[in-house]
């Protein structure tokens, strides 16, 4: 496989990250592990926000510490997978969206990235100082159920997210 490097997003990118929003709203598809990207239209301001997540300081109330990553093919300099790590839980992420979310670009999958950013997730988790993680994924998205297993995801059990009106499938990772 190539060289990839899982970065934080900075203002070098910022075409970039707004070109991988707008290619999953052209193929309608959701936005997993991007942080406020979808609600964002000023990409410096998505930038500054993804810092202010950092410093726990900054967090707005309800939400919790979080480092935003950008995953990037050094070939190329393109973005192919975005992937959040969220340091702790408030009562909605320790239900639904557990401490990591990533997705790849649509034009992008099928390459084993989500594989790749999901070990350097983890690697980063245990900087952290997370002894476990939890990684859900949709019921019907067996490509990430696929990733969070071979990642070491162990089922606890599926939930339904009344908000998305979907059901979420809840695995631990031991570290």
């Amino acid at each position: 496989m190539e060289d990839f490097i899982l970065i934080r997003p900075s203002e070098k990118y910022a075409e970039q990250i707004f070109e991988y929003k707008k290619e999953f709203i052209e193929a309608g598809d959701s936005m997993d592990g991007t942080g406020a990207l979808r609600r964002i239209e000023d990409p410096m301001e998505y930038i500054r926000i993804c810092c202010d997540y950092e410093d726990p300081e900054k967090v707005p109330e309800n939400r919790v510490p979080a480092t935003q990553f950008i995953y990037l093919r050094k070939s190329d300099d393109r973005i192919v997978g975005m992937l959040q790590v969220r340091h702790r839980f408030n009562d909605y992420l320790e239900k639904y969206a557990g401490h990591i979310g990533y997705s790849v670009r649509p034009s992008e999958r099928r390459k084993g990235y989500a594989k790749a950013m999901l070990k350097e997730a983890l690697d980063f988790c245990r900087e952290l100082g997370i002894e476990k993680v939890l990684i859900t994924c949709d019921e019907d998205n067996i490509g990430s159920e696929k990733t969070i297993l071979s990642g070491g995801g162990v089922y606890k059990s599926t939930v339904y997210d009344e908000e998305e009106k979907v059901n979420i499938k809840r695995f631990w990772i031991e570290l």
